[in-house]
């Protein structure tokens, strides 16, 4: 009778070990964080959070509007400072605020990005105290509908008057 019953215990834990088991080994996919879209969310750069961040440009590459959502959980006004390569631009950023970038904001457009759709580029995020931070951000074009309002338009090139 004792043996019967140690032999249903061991074969109880052995049922419960083997259909939790693998959790216990295997990271759980729910904690894994990543950027769910076609941007990149920013990593720490500050008090401001950038979320899916991505890069809409003209066929050639040659100027690019910068697509995000910034995000403010302070009590203070701040700026983010957005650099790609020697182009640096800033966006004030309200308190308990958020700020979408170059969809209900004016666009924050990059000129010589030297980048075709389909590639990545090196931009750098920075608010408040923060040191900041590079990322390889994805450079799309206006091929997907949704993108097509998007595709920045050649800035107009100044003429001389006589």
């Amino acid at each position: 009778m004792k043996s019967r019953f140690i032999a249903s215990i061991a074969l109880g834990a052995a049922v419960v070990l083997g259909a939790t088991g693998c959790n216990m080994l295997a990271p759980q996919a729910t904690t894994i964080e990543y950027s769910a879209s076609d941007g990149r969310n920013v990593p720490e750069s500050g008090p401001l959070k950038v979320r899916n961040a991505l890069i809409i440009a003209n066929e050639d590459g040659s100027l690019g509007n910068l697509i995000a959502g910034v995000v403010n959980s302070t009590d203070d006004d701040l700026v983010l400072n957005v650099g790609i390569g020697s182009d640096l631009q800033t966006i004030p950023v309200p308190a308990r605020s958020s700020v979408s970038l170059g969809v209900t904001s004016a666009p924050m457009l990059f000129e010589d990005l030297d980048a075709k759709p389909g590639s990545d580029v090196e931009v750098s995020f920075q608010s408040g105290e923060g040191e900041g931070v590079e990322v390889a951000i994805p450079i799309l074009d206006g091929t997907l509908p949704h993108y097509e309002e998007f595709v920045p338009t050649p800035l107009p090139t100044p003429t001389a008057t006589p």
